[in-house]
Protein backbone atom coordinates (compact mmCIF):
# COMPACT_ATOMS: atom_id res chain seq x y z
CA UNK A 1 0.00 0.00 0.00
CA UNK A 2 1.33 3.49 -0.72
CA UNK A 3 2.11 6.19 1.56
CA UNK A 4 0.91 10.05 1.35
CA UNK A 5 2.05 13.06 3.00
CA UNK A 6 -0.02 16.09 3.08
CA UNK A 7 0.77 19.36 4.77
CA UNK A 8 -1.89 21.42 6.29
CA UNK A 9 -3.95 18.59 6.24
CA UNK A 10 -6.53 19.59 8.79
CA UNK A 11 -8.84 21.87 6.98
CA UNK A 12 -9.78 22.54 3.27
CA UNK A 13 -7.54 21.92 0.80
CA UNK A 14 -5.52 20.06 2.63
CA UNK A 15 -8.60 18.09 4.54
CA UNK A 16 -10.00 17.58 0.87
CA UNK A 17 -6.87 15.43 -0.77
CA UNK A 18 -6.63 13.75 2.71
CA UNK A 19 -9.95 12.40 2.13
CA UNK A 20 -9.43 11.69 -1.45
CA UNK A 21 -6.45 9.50 -0.56
CA UNK A 22 -7.36 7.52 2.03
CA UNK A 23 -10.74 6.63 0.06
CA UNK A 24 -8.24 5.62 -2.65
CA UNK A 25 -6.50 3.42 -0.36
CA UNK A 26 -3.55 5.20 0.60
CA UNK A 27 -1.59 5.32 3.77
CA UNK A 28 -1.17 9.18 5.26
CA UNK A 29 0.91 10.86 7.10
CA UNK A 30 -0.61 14.19 7.83
CA UNK A 31 0.87 16.99 8.84
CA UNK A 32 -0.16 20.28 11.10
CA UNK A 33 0.40 22.18 13.92
CA UNK A 34 -2.56 21.62 15.77
CA UNK A 35 -2.29 18.30 17.14
CA UNK A 36 -5.81 17.68 18.80
CA UNK A 37 -7.37 18.04 14.78
CA UNK A 38 -4.95 16.05 13.49
CA UNK A 39 -5.22 13.27 15.81
CA UNK A 40 -9.18 13.50 15.58
CA UNK A 41 -9.07 13.37 11.25
CA UNK A 42 -6.36 10.81 11.48
CA UNK A 43 -8.91 8.67 13.64
CA UNK A 44 -11.78 9.72 11.36
CA UNK A 45 -10.37 8.24 8.24
CA UNK A 46 -8.63 5.44 9.62
CA UNK A 47 -12.04 3.94 10.73
CA UNK A 48 -13.94 5.18 7.53
CA UNK A 49 -11.53 4.08 5.26
CA UNK A 50 -9.34 1.26 7.40
CA UNK A 51 -5.76 3.00 6.00
CA UNK A 52 -2.91 3.92 8.34
CA UNK A 53 -3.29 7.20 9.24
CA UNK A 54 0.23 8.15 11.33
CA UNK A 55 -0.13 12.41 12.57
CA UNK A 56 2.94 14.86 12.40
CA UNK A 57 2.92 17.80 14.28
CA UNK A 58 5.16 20.40 12.89
CA UNK A 59 4.98 24.69 12.31
CA UNK A 60 6.46 25.00 8.96
CA UNK A 61 7.57 28.38 9.30
CA UNK A 62 10.21 27.17 11.84
CA UNK A 63 13.18 25.68 11.51
CA UNK A 64 12.49 22.80 13.65
CA UNK A 65 8.96 22.05 11.97
CA UNK A 66 10.53 21.98 8.29
CA UNK A 67 13.19 19.89 9.53
CA UNK A 68 11.23 17.20 11.34
CA UNK A 69 9.08 16.75 8.02
CA UNK A 70 12.28 16.35 5.95
CA UNK A 71 13.12 13.40 7.95
CA UNK A 72 10.01 11.85 7.52
CA UNK A 73 9.97 11.96 3.68
CA UNK A 74 13.45 11.32 3.91
CA UNK A 75 12.64 7.72 5.98
CA UNK A 76 13.73 5.27 3.25
CA UNK A 77 12.26 2.25 5.64
CA UNK A 78 8.74 3.95 5.18
CA UNK A 79 8.82 5.60 2.10
CA UNK A 80 6.30 8.50 1.22
CA UNK A 81 5.01 7.99 -2.77
CA UNK A 82 2.94 11.25 -3.25
CA UNK A 83 3.83 14.37 -0.99
CA UNK A 84 1.51 17.14 -1.18
CA UNK A 85 2.27 20.30 -0.12
CA UNK A 86 0.01 22.40 0.55
CA UNK A 87 0.33 24.27 3.97
CA UNK A 88 -0.01 27.92 3.49
CA UNK A 89 -1.82 31.34 4.84
CA UNK A 90 -2.57 34.82 3.52
CA UNK A 91 -1.64 38.48 4.87
CA UNK A 92 -3.98 40.94 5.29
CA UNK A 93 -3.26 44.01 4.18
CA UNK A 94 -1.14 45.72 0.98
CA UNK A 95 2.20 46.66 0.75
CA UNK A 96 4.24 48.31 3.86
CA UNK A 97 0.73 47.35 5.94
CA UNK A 98 1.98 44.26 6.48
CA UNK A 99 4.72 43.68 9.19
CA UNK A 100 7.81 42.73 7.58
CA UNK A 101 8.03 39.38 9.92
CA UNK A 102 4.68 38.50 8.48
CA UNK A 103 5.86 38.42 4.98
CA UNK A 104 9.36 37.09 5.62
CA UNK A 105 7.19 34.00 7.66
CA UNK A 106 4.96 33.48 4.41
CA UNK A 107 8.43 32.97 2.52
CA UNK A 108 9.43 30.45 4.94
CA UNK A 109 6.14 28.44 4.40
CA UNK A 110 5.17 29.05 0.72
CA UNK A 111 8.87 28.96 -0.68
CA UNK A 112 11.90 27.56 1.63
CA UNK A 113 9.32 24.95 2.94
CA UNK A 114 8.18 23.64 -0.49
CA UNK A 115 11.79 23.92 -1.84
CA UNK A 116 13.22 21.63 1.14
CA UNK A 117 9.71 19.20 1.25
CA UNK A 118 9.94 18.65 -2.40
CA UNK A 119 13.92 17.92 -2.49
CA UNK A 120 13.56 15.37 0.42
CA UNK A 121 11.02 13.82 -1.11
CA UNK A 122 12.06 13.18 -5.00
CA UNK A 123 15.50 12.26 -3.90
CA UNK A 124 13.89 8.61 -2.86
CA UNK A 125 10.97 8.54 -5.02
CA UNK A 126 14.01 9.15 -8.68
CA UNK A 127 15.37 6.12 -6.87
CA UNK A 128 12.65 3.88 -6.59
CA UNK A 129 11.86 5.32 -10.20
CA UNK A 130 8.15 6.25 -8.80
CA UNK A 131 6.36 9.11 -7.12
CA UNK A 132 4.67 12.18 -7.20
CA UNK A 133 4.50 15.19 -5.81
CA UNK A 134 2.01 18.43 -5.65
CA UNK A 135 2.96 21.53 -4.96
CA UNK A 136 0.20 23.93 -4.12
CA UNK A 137 -0.37 27.48 -5.68
CA UNK A 138 -2.48 29.61 -6.90
CA UNK A 139 -3.84 31.59 -9.41
CA UNK A 140 -2.57 34.10 -7.56
CA UNK A 141 0.55 33.19 -9.06
CA UNK A 142 -0.50 34.97 -12.33
CA UNK A 143 -1.59 37.92 -11.38
CA UNK A 144 0.92 41.13 -9.91
CA UNK A 145 -0.28 41.06 -6.05
CA UNK A 146 2.14 41.54 -3.45
CA UNK A 147 3.77 38.71 -1.52
CA UNK A 148 1.56 36.06 -2.03
CA UNK A 149 0.99 35.90 -4.96
CA UNK A 150 4.80 36.36 -5.97
CA UNK A 151 5.40 33.84 -3.16
CA UNK A 152 2.65 31.23 -5.38
CA UNK A 153 4.39 32.53 -8.70
CA UNK A 154 7.80 31.06 -6.96
CA UNK A 155 5.69 28.06 -6.73
CA UNK A 156 4.84 27.23 -10.27
CA UNK A 157 8.14 27.92 -11.83
CA UNK A 158 10.31 25.57 -8.99
CA UNK A 159 7.36 22.80 -9.57
CA UNK A 160 7.69 23.52 -13.52
CA UNK A 161 11.47 23.32 -13.65
CA UNK A 162 12.35 20.56 -11.46
CA UNK A 163 9.70 18.44 -13.33
CA UNK A 164 11.39 19.32 -16.59
CA UNK A 165 14.73 18.29 -15.03
CA UNK A 166 13.08 14.95 -13.59
CA UNK A 167 11.36 13.78 -17.04
CA UNK A 168 11.74 10.39 -17.33
CA UNK A 169 12.52 9.44 -14.08
CA UNK A 170 9.26 7.63 -13.08
CA UNK A 171 8.49 10.91 -10.75
CA UNK A 172 5.72 13.30 -11.52
CA UNK A 173 5.66 17.18 -10.02
CA UNK A 174 2.61 19.17 -10.61
CA UNK A 175 1.90 23.12 -9.73
CA UNK A 176 -2.18 23.15 -8.50
CA UNK A 177 -3.54 26.83 -9.17
CA UNK A 178 -7.00 27.06 -7.62
CA UNK A 179 -9.01 30.34 -7.55
CA UNK A 180 -11.26 31.00 -4.47
CA UNK A 181 -12.28 28.11 -2.86
CA UNK A 182 -14.64 27.79 0.14
CA UNK A 183 -12.60 26.57 3.19
CA UNK A 184 -11.04 28.78 5.92
CA UNK A 185 -8.45 30.40 4.60
CA UNK A 186 -9.85 34.18 4.18
CA UNK A 187 -11.25 33.96 7.49
CA UNK A 188 -8.34 32.76 9.21
CA UNK A 189 -6.43 35.78 7.66
CA UNK A 190 -9.34 38.36 8.93
CA UNK A 191 -10.30 39.05 4.51
CA UNK A 192 -14.00 40.11 3.49
CA UNK A 193 -15.61 37.75 1.13
CA UNK A 194 -18.59 39.78 0.36
CA UNK A 195 -17.06 41.59 -2.94
CA UNK A 196 -16.13 38.14 -4.18
CA UNK A 197 -19.04 37.03 -7.06
CA UNK A 198 -20.30 33.74 -6.06
CA UNK A 199 -19.26 32.07 -9.67
CA UNK A 200 -15.34 32.41 -8.44
CA UNK A 201 -15.85 29.78 -5.53
CA UNK A 202 -14.90 26.25 -5.89
CA UNK A 203 -15.44 23.17 -3.78
CA UNK A 204 -12.64 21.75 -2.48
CA UNK A 205 -13.68 18.28 -3.19
CA UNK A 206 -14.00 18.65 -6.83
CA UNK A 207 -10.69 20.67 -6.85
CA UNK A 208 -9.05 17.43 -5.42
CA UNK A 209 -10.65 15.33 -8.14
CA UNK A 210 -9.31 17.60 -10.78
CA UNK A 211 -5.89 17.72 -9.50
CA UNK A 212 -5.95 13.97 -9.17
CA UNK A 213 -6.96 13.57 -12.84
CA UNK A 214 -4.05 16.60 -13.91
CA UNK A 215 -1.35 14.40 -12.16
CA UNK A 216 -2.38 11.49 -13.96
CA UNK A 217 -2.26 12.91 -17.52
CA UNK A 218 1.23 13.81 -16.38
CA UNK A 219 0.48 17.20 -16.28
CA UNK A 220 3.16 20.23 -14.60
CA UNK A 221 0.19 22.77 -14.42
CA UNK A 222 -3.21 22.37 -12.83
CA UNK A 223 -5.77 25.02 -13.26
CA UNK A 224 -8.65 22.55 -12.37
CA UNK A 225 -11.69 24.79 -13.57
CA UNK A 226 -13.14 25.53 -16.39
CA UNK A 227 -13.96 29.23 -15.22
CA UNK A 228 -10.39 29.90 -14.01
CA UNK A 229 -8.43 28.24 -17.44
CA UNK A 230 -11.03 30.88 -19.20
CA UNK A 231 -10.18 33.95 -16.67
CA UNK A 232 -6.38 32.90 -17.20
CA UNK A 233 -6.22 33.07 -20.62
CA UNK A 234 -7.77 36.68 -20.60
CA UNK A 235 -4.84 37.50 -17.76
CA UNK A 236 -2.18 36.88 -19.98
CA UNK A 237 -3.46 39.56 -22.50
CA UNK A 238 -4.66 42.05 -20.17
CA UNK A 239 -2.01 44.60 -19.23
CA UNK A 240 -0.43 44.21 -15.88
CA UNK A 241 -1.56 47.53 -14.49
CA UNK A 242 -5.24 46.90 -15.19
CA UNK A 243 -4.83 43.01 -13.39
CA UNK A 244 -3.58 45.39 -10.28
CA UNK A 245 -6.32 46.98 -10.16
CA UNK A 246 -8.71 44.23 -10.50
CA UNK A 247 -7.32 41.98 -8.17
CA UNK A 248 -7.45 44.56 -5.54
CA UNK A 249 -11.20 45.10 -6.08
CA UNK A 250 -12.00 40.75 -5.92
CA UNK A 251 -9.67 40.35 -2.71
CA UNK A 252 -6.13 40.97 -2.20
CA UNK A 253 -5.13 37.32 -2.19
CA UNK A 254 -6.45 34.61 -4.03
CA UNK A 255 -6.55 31.97 -1.51
CA UNK A 256 -6.40 28.20 -2.11
CA UNK A 257 -5.46 26.44 1.14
Amino acid sequence: MTTALVTGATAGIGAAFARRLAADGHNLVLVARNEEKLREHAAELHDRHGIEAGVLVADLATEEGIAAVEERLSDARNPVDLLVNNAGFGNKGEFLEVPMADELTMLKVHCEAVLRLTSAAVKGMRERRRGGVVNVASVAAFVPRGTYGASKAWVVQFTQGAARDLAGSGVRLMALCPGFVRTEFHERAGMGTDNIPGWMWLDADNLVDAAMKDLARGRSLSIPDPRYKALMGVVKLAPRNLLGGVTSRTGRKYGPQ
